[in-house]
């Protein structure tokens, strides 16, 4: 049982102040808002929240202040376009970010209904449609806009790549009506809630969230938790029988608990030896329930793997979110993140790390399993943008080199030496 899911609610108390750092009084409803809009934050009103995200909905119109909605009504011009691009979202070029502002900041709702609707899950379910869209769009709401990566839009990319995987050859055959809800499902809501700052941030500061998950999967628990709210909130599945409803909710779990990133050498080094085997059998429900996490895995970190032009863009969101975290551990005198400080990392120092040692690998395995068009396109993507960065630092590392004065030869001789030869070493 889910005994410490809450209903939301804009009552809340004060985060209990353990351990051995101070609490910190940062509001993450706020985090990544633009200065001016931000004003000084009392650890009074820092609540205990199952999300961040509701409070300031209320609060904002508490204060007469204008909100988005996501249920505007779009025009027609647009929604026309949103409706074409939909027809292509098997698509592995498909471009989220002009997809969201098509449909007015509301890409995750749109896709994600679409996809449900394309499966014939409403129907195969018997989901009332307009529960369902309800449970969507809360869970837009409930993502962070302000976040400079981990918000609604990047759930919806992952979302599209899940689906992208979902329709390969060897899935597409072999899973089952409820293993694409779970699948979807888990893609949309996987970073349910995100702060935008990490576990160690969370720990470092004492915030609740940490101690409520005894510093494990912080993040990942979170999202959990906060989805199996939304649900029981909306009563998507209240027509089910308990026990469907409690397997739904544990699986969805494990699931978005798979995206926990310190786990992924666990995850992989299982998937390497499922494939040195070649014991997968995808007629065996725990099998397929390992694809669906490796899928996920896979789909939450792709961005290096599309094409040029969408995947800068959410190295350069990614960066700033990091950027942003350094900046705050910098004026509380914290120690900074890995990553997380600008004047000591560049966007392509990251990537580079990122795709040599966490995506290559991954998506490396990923392809051994499913040898398609697809997982070889996901691969050359990563080569070209991977050398795209390569060559971006080159540049960058060639314009700020010092002058140097031509040295004698004597000199040359000297420092060829002293490259050569390791400290301590005898001349022979």
């Amino acid at each position: 049982m889910l005994g410490d899911v809450r209903v939301r609610s804009r009552v809340g108390f004060e985060p209990e102040r353990r351990g051995s750092h101070p609490y910190l009084p940062i509001d993450f409803r706020i985090l990544h808002c633009q200065p001016e809009s931000a004003g000084p934050v009392s650890s009074r009103k820092i609540r205990r929240l199952l999300s961040f995200q509701r409070y300031l909905h209320c609060s904002r119109a508490s204060r007469g202040v204008a909100t988005h909605n996501p249920l505007h009504i779009l025009d027609h011009d647009y929604t026309g376009q949103a409706k074409c691009m939909l027809e292509k979202v098997g698509s592995w070029n498909f471009d989220i970010f002009l997809f969201d502002r098509l449909t007015n900041g509301n890409s995750l709702v749109n896709l994600t209904f679409h996809l449900f609707n394309q499966y014939g899950l409403i129907e195969l379910f018997q989901l009332d449609m307009v529960k369902l869209r309800r449970f969507l769009v809360m869970v837009q709401e409930d993502y962070h806009r302000q976040n400079p990566y981990h918000n609604a839009v990047h759930a919806t990319d992952v979302t599209q790549a899940m689906y992208c995987y979902l329709r390969e050859p060897k899935l597409s055959k072999s899973l089952t009506s409820c293993d694409l809800l779970l699948g979807l499902l888990a893609a949309a809501t996987h970073d349910l809630d995100h702060p935008g700052v990490s576990q160690s941030f969370l720990i470092k500061t004492n915030h609740y969230l940490a101690a409520l998950y005894r510093n494990t999967s912080v993040l990942e628990n979170h999202h959990w938790r906060s989805a199996v709210g939304l649900l029981r909130e909306s009563g998507l599945f209240s027509h089910l029988p308990l026990e469907d409803r409690l397997n739904m909710e544990r699986q969805l779990g494990s699931l978005i608990l798979a995206t926990d990133i310190s786990r992924q050498n666990e995850y992989l080094s299982k998937f390497r030896e499922h494939l040195d085997k070649e014991d997968l059998c995808l007629g065996n429900a725990g099998h397929r329930h390992f694809i669906l996490q490796m899928a996920l895995k896979c789909a939450d970190i792709c961005n290096p793997c599309r094409p040029w032009e969408l995947s800068k863009q959410w190295s350069e969101r990614v960066t700033d979110e990091f950027f942003h975290q350094g900046d705050v551990e910098k004026k509380h005198r914290l120690e900074v993140s890995p990553l997380c400080d600008r004047q000591t990392n560049s966007v392509g120092q990251i990537q580079i790390g990122f795709m040599t040692y966490v995506v290559e690998p991954l998506f490396n395995e990923w392809a051994r399993f499913s040898d398609t068009r697809l997982s070889r396109t996901m691969l050359g993507y990563l080569g070209l943008n991977k050398a795209g960065w390569s060559g971006m630092l080159e540049e960058q590392q060639a314009a700020v080199a010092p002058e140097t004065d031509p040295a004698t030869p004597d000199d040359d001789d000297d420092d060829a030496n002293s490259k050569v030869l390791p400290q301590g070493s005898e001349e022979s």
